[in-house]
C-alpha cells in the first residue's frame, strides 16, 4: 500500500482527531491537510503509519490550538464549537462515548483544558491510545501523561453531566421543540425546557446575536417564541439534521443558503441547553452563507409595516 492509500484510510481517525482537539472544523481540516503533505515530504518510513500520522496531527493541532486560544480570549460574545453534521470516524463498539465527546457541552468543558492537557485526554481517553503512544505523539514522558490525564480528568468532571444515547426520545422531544418555534407557542415551550436551561449563541460580532446568555425556562421561553416566528414568515426553513451528535436544524434562507445551527442538549426528557451558531466564519463548510443582517432588517421592516 502507498503512502496515500495509507493516509486516505486513515483520514477519518485524523480529522476526528483534531475536530477533538481543536472545536474547528475548519481548523481540523487544515491540520488533516498539512499532515498528508509532511507525510508525503518525510524521508522517513514509519514502522507504524497510524502512530506517525497520529503523532504529526497532533501536534500540529496543539500548534493551532495555542495560537487559536488567544483570539478566543478577545472573541465578541460566547464561543461555541464550530457545528459539525457526521463525524467520519465510525467505531460501532464505542459509538456512544465518540457521540459524547463530540457534543456541544463536551467540547465546551475541553475548553477548559491546556492545550497538551486536551491532546493527552483526546487520545488517551476518547481513542484509546495507550500511554507510550500518547507520550511519543505529545513529545512528554508516560508518566507526565498519566498526570495529565488525571488533571484532565478532574477539569472533565467538575462541569460533566449525564451522556445519554436514546436517540429516538431526543429526537422526538426536538419536534416538538421546532414546531413550537415556528408558531411561537410559548405553553409548549415552557414544558420542553429544563428548569435551568441556558440559551448561548454565538455571533463573534459578526452576524445580530443575543448579548449574553440567557437562562431559566421562562426567560428562554419568552425569547425564543419572540425571535423566530418572523423567521419563518421570510421562508426560512429548518433543515433538521443531528448537530455533533445531538438533535439539531440548519436555518436556510429561501435559496438554500445557511444562516445558522441549533442544536439541542438534551437530558431527562427535557431540554437543558440551546446553542446557536450564526457566525458565518463558522458555516461555510454546511453551504453558502446567507447575509443574516439582511434578513434581520427584512424582520424589522415588515414589524414596523405591521398595523398597530
Amino acid at each position: 500500500m502507498g503512502r496515500a492509500e495509507e493516509f486516505q484510510e486513515l483520514r477519518s481517525l485524523l480529522f476526528a482527531i483534531a475536530y477533538r482537539i481543536l472545536g474547528s472544523v475548519s481548523e481540523a481540516e487544515d491540520a488533516v491537510q498539512d499532515t498528508w503533505l509532511r507525510y508525503e515530504a518525510a524521508d522517513v518510513t514509519p514502522t507504524s503509519p497510524k502512530a506517525y500520522l497520529s503523532t504529526v496531527v497532533t501536534r500540529i493541532s496543539i500548534d493551532l490550538l495555542q495560537s487559536a486560544r488567544s483570539r478566543r480570549e478577545t472573541y465578541v460574545g460566547q464561543w461555541l464549537p464550530e457545528p459539525l453534521l457526521t463525524d467520519p470516524y465510525q467505531d460501532p463498539v464505542r459509538s456512544a462515548e465518540l457521540a459524547d465527546s463530540v457534543s456541544m457541552a463536551a467540547l465546551l468543558l475541553l475548553e477548559r483544558l491546556s492545550p497538551l492537557e486536551r491532546a493527552v485526554f483526546v487520545l488517551r481517553e476518547v481513542f484509546g491510545y495507550g500511554y507510550e503512544e500518547t507520550a511519543t505523539a505529545v513529545g512528554r514522558s508516560a508518566a507526565a501523561c498519566r498526570q495529565l490525564v488525571v488533571r484532565a480528568r478532574r477539569h472533565m468532571a467538575d462541569g460533566r453531566t449525564r451522556f445519554e444515547a436514546d436517540s429516538r426520545a431526543h429526537d422526538e422531544l426536538a419536534n416538538r421543540f421546532f414546531d413550537a418555534i415556528r408558531i411561537g407557542d410559548l405553553e409548549s415551550l415552557r414544558e420542553l425546557l429544563a428548569a435551568d436551561v441556558q440559551l448561548v449563541g454565538d455571533g463573534g460580532g459578526k452576524a445580530p446575536q443575543l448579548a449574553r446568555t440567557v437562562h431559566g425556562a421562562d426567560k428562554v421561553a419568552r425569547v425564543v417564541a419572540r425571535n423566530f416566528p418572523p423567521l419563518f414568515e421570510l421562508d426560512i426553513t429548518l433543515d433538521r439534521h443531528a448537530i455533533n451528535g445531538q438533535p439539531g436544524a440548519i436555518l436556510r434562507v429561501r435559496d438554500g443558503g445557511v444562516i445558522g445551527t441549533i442544536t439541542l442538549d438534551v437530558l431527562d426528557g427535557r431540554i437543558q441547553a440551546i446553542q446557536s451558531v450564526i457566525n458565518p466564519d463558522k458555516l461555510g463548510h454546511l453551504g453558502p452563507v446567507a447575509d443574516l443582517w439582511a434578513i434581520r432588517d427584512e424582520v424589522n421592516r415588515r414589524g414596523r409595516s405591521q398595523p398597530s
